[in-house]
C-alpha cells in the first residue's frame, strides 16, 4: 500500500509540474510574445521616422539597398482602427514576422508594377492582423512610405487557401509567368486565428498615389 501511495503522489507531482509548464508555456505564447513583438514593432518604426526626419523632403521613393530585416515603410489599415499603423519589414520568416508586418522579399515594392504581397501574424507575437478578417471589398488598405501615400483598395471579402498555394503572391497572383500590368497589393495570414492550416488572402489594386508633402489622404481622414 505505501509502494502504491508513493507511485500515486508521485505521478501526482509529475502532472502538477507538467500542468505548471504548460500555463507557463500558455502565458508566454499569449502574452510575453506580443510584449516582445510590440517592442521590437515600436522600435523598427522609430528608426525610421528618425531616417525619414534626417530628409524632410524627398521627391521620391527609393527602395534601394533595402535589406534583411529593415523597416522602409507603414502599413495602415482604417478598417481596423483609426490609430492601427504597422511597421513593414522586408522579409517573412519569424524573425521578420516579430517586428511587424514582413514583406515578401520577390514580390513589388509599393506602388510598382506587380503585387506588393506581405505577410503578418494572427495570434501571438504582436499578432498585427488579429482582426484582418474584418476587412471587405471596397475597403483601403495605405502604405506610408517617406515620399508618399499608396492607396489600395480591397477587391474581394477574404479567400481561404491551403499554405501550399503560393501562387497568391505571384506578380499575377495564381497566374505563373503571366507578365503583370496592374500594381497589386496581398495580404495574408494564418487561418483560423489560433491555427495554421490555412490561409485568409486579400487581394486589392492601386486606387491613387498622394505625395505626403499634400497631407494625409481621405482614406486616413486626411
Amino acid at each position: 500500500m505505501a509502494v502504491a501511495r508513493n507511485l500515486v503522489r508521485g505521478l501526482g507531482e509529475v502532472l502538477i509540474t507538467l500542468g505548471v509548464l504548460v500555463l507557463l508555456f500558455a502565458v508566454y505564447q499569449l502574452v510575453y510574445t506580443n510584449v516582445q513583438a510590440n517592442r521590437a514593432a515600436a522600435a523598427v518604426g522609430d528608426r525610421l521616422e528618425d531616417q525619414w526626419a534626417a530628409d524632410p523632403n524627398p521627391v521620391k521613393d527609393s527602395f534601394a539597398g533595402i535589406q534583411t530585416g529593415d523597416g522602409f515603410a507603414f502599413l495602415h489599415v482604417p478598417r481596423l482602427g483609426a490609430t492601427w499603423r504597422k511597421p513593414i519589414v522586408q522579409g517573412v520568416a519569424p524573425d521578420q514576422l516579430a517586428r511587424g508586418v514582413g514583406h515578401y522579399p520577390d514580390s513589388a515594392m509599393p506602388g510598382k508594377v506587380g503585387n506588393f504581397a506581405v505577410a503578418g501574424h494572427r495570434a501571438t507575437h504582436g499578432e498585427p492582423f488579429r482582426d484582418l478578417n474584418r476587412l471587405r471589398t471596397g475597403d483601403a488598405v495605405v502604405v506610408e512610405t517617406k515620399a508618399n501615400w499608396y492607396v489600395y483598395e480591397i477587391d474581394n471579402d477574404g479567400e481561404i487557401v491551403l499554405p501550399s498555394e503560393i501562387g497568391v503572391v505571384l506578380p499575377v497572383p495564381n497566374k505563373p509567368g503571366v507578365e503583370p500590368t496592374e500594381r497589386l497589393v496581398t495580404l495574408t495570414t494564418c487561418d483560423p486565428r489560433w491555427g495554421s492550416t490555412h490561409r485568409l488572402i486579400f487581394w486589392g489594386h492601386l486606387e491613387s498615389v498622394q505625395p505626403k508633402s499634400e497631407g494625409r489622404p481621405a482614406a486616413l481622414g486626411g
